[in-house]
């Protein structure tokens, strides 16, 4: 049989690697643990919870103003000038509106001749009393001349009735005078209120606006005719403003005069909420079971009437799944969170949010109860990275 042998070379190069493998394996039991790697990012964490939030709920509405007023003709006549355009802000007392005047004018001069008519009969009346009560006087004396001749017996019978008779005449003539004149006095005062409301008919020619503001609408031109009730221009106070939004009758109950609602404008910015308070809770809709709810706002010179915005109404606080506003990621229309696992690699999640209070967001999907999440994430952390965790989770035992 034939022995093989290793060379020598061979054998040296064997026993130095066991006595290697030997002091590595005696070494590993007291030696420390290797540092982390250096590749670790270093992030602050926050911790996914339930937290007590409001259980607030929006609803659509359309901006109104507080103050607004309809100006129409109060008499029937042809509009001559609209002297006005939509968009245009009036003062109070402003012309607005001019119509024509022939008729009302002529009704004027009508009841102002009435007056003066009026004025000329009492003067004649006045003047039928005078000679009334000289009449009277002259037929009272005769009538007591006679009477004492005939008691003297210097006057017939005959003559006492007739002196009898001519002073009953004259005091019925006086009598009839003093009507004649209390007639008169109410026909005054009657031409009087009509030769007033004449001219006050006189002034509904030119149509001027009732407050300071902007003319929300215009519905009339030149040479169309103007009614009673139809409306002309619509013009809207400036500055006040109120959103009426239609809540749904289930959700009204928790609503009441004087409590506070945020209200967002379409076209402001996307964070710009601002505080209104309810001041109406108008009567159920039969046809749509929602109830009109008026926010009143602050005064704002950037809004116009009609537009469109939602309202948010504050509810009982209930417990919400919850995370850190800092811990959000925008990308696109998408939002996203880095999650770190129990191998301390950070993990991008997509995530849905609810509400916002106090700088914590609520959770409708993509986190659970316990996780962690990276806090202001470095813009060189990428999905799947080494992390190294630097500050406790909030909550956390210390």
């Amino acid at each position: 049989m034939t022995t093989k042998r290793f060379p020598v070379m061979t054998r040296a190069w064997l026993v130095t690697l066991t006595l290697s493998l030997g002091a590595a394996a005696c070494g590993s039991s007291s030696d420390p643990a290797p540092a982390p790697s250096a590749d670790a990012l270093e992030v602050a964490v926050d911790r996914v919870e339930p937290t007590p939030m409001s259980a607030s709920f929006e609803a659509g509405g359309v901006l109104v103003s507080r103050h607004t007023a309809e100006i129409s003709s109060r008499v029937m006549a042809p509009i001559v000038r609209v002297l006005v355009r939509p968009g245009e802000r009036v003062r109070r007392g402003q012309p607005l509106v001019e119509l024509d005047a022939a008729e009302v004018s002529a009704q004027a001069a009508r009841a102002r001749a009435g007056l003066e008519g009026a004025r000329a009969n009492a003067r004649v009346v006045a003047s039928d009393r005078e000679a009334a009560e000289a009449g009277v006087a002259l037929a009272r004396a005769t009538h007591t001349r006679i009477a004492g001749l005939h008691a003297a017996r210097s006057a017939t019978t005959q003559e006492l009735d007739q002196a009898t008779a001519a002073l009953r005449q004259a005091e019925a003539r006086l009598a009839m005078t003093a009507a004649q004149a209390e007639a008169t006095s109410q026909s005054i005062e009657a031409a009087d209120a009509a030769s007033r409301a004449a001219a006050i008919a006189q002034t509904w020619s030119v149509l001027t606006s009732p407050l300071d503001g902007t003319v929300a609408a215009r519905h009339a031109d030149p040479g169309s005719m103007a009614t009673p009730g139809q409306s002309l221009l619509v013009v809207e106070a400036s500055g006040a403003w109120q959103m009426d939004v239609r809540v749904d009758a289930s959700r009204v109950a928790g609503l009441a005069v004087g409590q506070t609602a945020n209200v967002r404008v379409d076209g402001s910015a996307a964070d710009a909420w601002v505080s209104g308070r309810i001041s109406e809770i108008a009567r159920v809709d039969p046809s749509s079971h929602s109830f009109l709810v008026t926010v009143d706002l602050d005064p704002n010179t950037a809004w116009r009437s009609g537009l469109f915005g939602r309202a948010r109404f504050a509810g009982p606080a209930e417990e919400r799944l919850t995370v850190a506003a800092e811990a959000m990621v925008t990308r696109g229309q998408l939002t996203f969170v880095y999650v770190v696992g129990a191998d301390d690699h950070a993990r991008l999640r997509s995530v849905s949010l609810g509400d916002t209070a106090s700088g914590r967001i609520e959770v409708l999907a993509g986190l659970a109860p316990g996780d962690r999440v990276v806090l202001r994430p470095a813009q060189s952390l990428l999905d799947g990275a080494k992390v190294r965790v630097t500050a406790a989770p909030r909550g956390a035992q210390s």
